[in-house]
């Protein structure tokens, strides 16, 4: 899989990026490599596993199936997440698996919940639904660009401060199910709605490739003094999923929303601190 989320130094070199470098951490450099080492199968089949849960999703939503559409996109996004991690954990970062999982979250992320809020919405409202679809597809693909062009780019701010840009596709995808959830979790009709779910969709795409600081896994630290209550809060989320699997993922979704504003100020918090660090470094070499 490919380089993203969101700690190693980097030797000269080419980069090799691997399955999966993200966007809250730094890129790891390697040597160039004789062909793809068998511990290198293990984490880009991963990434192949989570590329053929993403486009399953697709066809349950031609069948109608929302409910195993929405679990097969979920599924996609979890093996995602722990790709690029085993991939570290084995040593087997490779610019394949950059490359492959680049290509898997563009489909994965983008265009499998184009194509699935489509057909489940977007094709009742003429004209306007596909150009929805379009432009989340195109954010996400172009937000995946933006990454791996910056990937050796020294200076990120907010990646250095422990930050994402923007919204990360895996969570943009999931934050454009919101209306699904809600209409598969209560059966008003309200949430499935073509107008409301093109704004929706489109406001989700802009996020995507947006500036703003969001927060990332590195950037939020609870308290040593609530860490029980956190571990307690952890395991009534996931047995939430289990009993409520619908209500749930739009409560999540819902206290991501809630929390964006908090990682920009979080950001321009940190961002301050720096500038005032920065300023006496630069008088006293202004002094010398």
């Amino acid at each position: 899989m490919g380089g993203r989320d969101e700690d190693g130094q980097a030797e000269p070199g080419p980069s090799w990026l691997g399955p999966k470098a993200s966007e809250d951490e730094r890129p790891v450099t390697r040597r160039l490599g004789g062909g793809l080492s068998l511990r290198a199968v293990l984490p880009n089949a991963i990434t192949a596993a989570a590329l053929c849960s993403g486009l399953t999703g697709i066809r349950f939503a031609i069948n109608g199936d929302w409910e195993r559409t929405v679990f097969a996109i979920i599924l996609a996004g979890m093996l995602d997440g722990i790709d690029g991690r085993i991939a570290r954990l084995l040593k087997a970062q490779s610019r394949f698996g950059a490359e492959l999982d680049s290509l898997a979250d563009s489909l994965s992320f983008g265009v499998a919940p184009a194509l699935v809020l489509f057909l489940w919405s977007l094709q009742d409202l003429p004209r306007f639904g596909w150009f929805a679809s379009l432009a989340f597809a195109i954010c996400c693909v172009l937000r995946l660009a933006r990454f791996n062009a910056q990937i050796d780019v020294d200076e990120q701010p907010h990646k250095s401060a422990g930050f994402l840009t923007g919204v990360p596709a895996p969570v943009g995808a999931g934050l454009a199910f919101l209306p699904l959830y809600l209409w598969i979790a209560s059966g008003e009709s309200i949430f499935r709605e073509p107008i409301v779910v093109a704004l929706w969709v489109t406001a989700i795409a802009f996020l995507m490739i947006s500036n703003l600081a969001t927060l990332s896994w590195t950037s939020i630290r609870p308290r040593r003094n609530i860490r029980l209550e956190a571990i307690a809060l952890a395991g009534l989320v996931f047995a939430a999923l289990l009993t409520e699997p619908f209500w749930t993922l739009a409560g999540l979704c819902i206290v991501y929303l809630i929390l964006m504003p908090y990682g920009v100020v979080s950001y321009g918090r940190v961002k301050r601190q720096r500038n005032r660090g920065a300023a006496p470094a630069t008088a006293a070499s202004a002094e010398e």
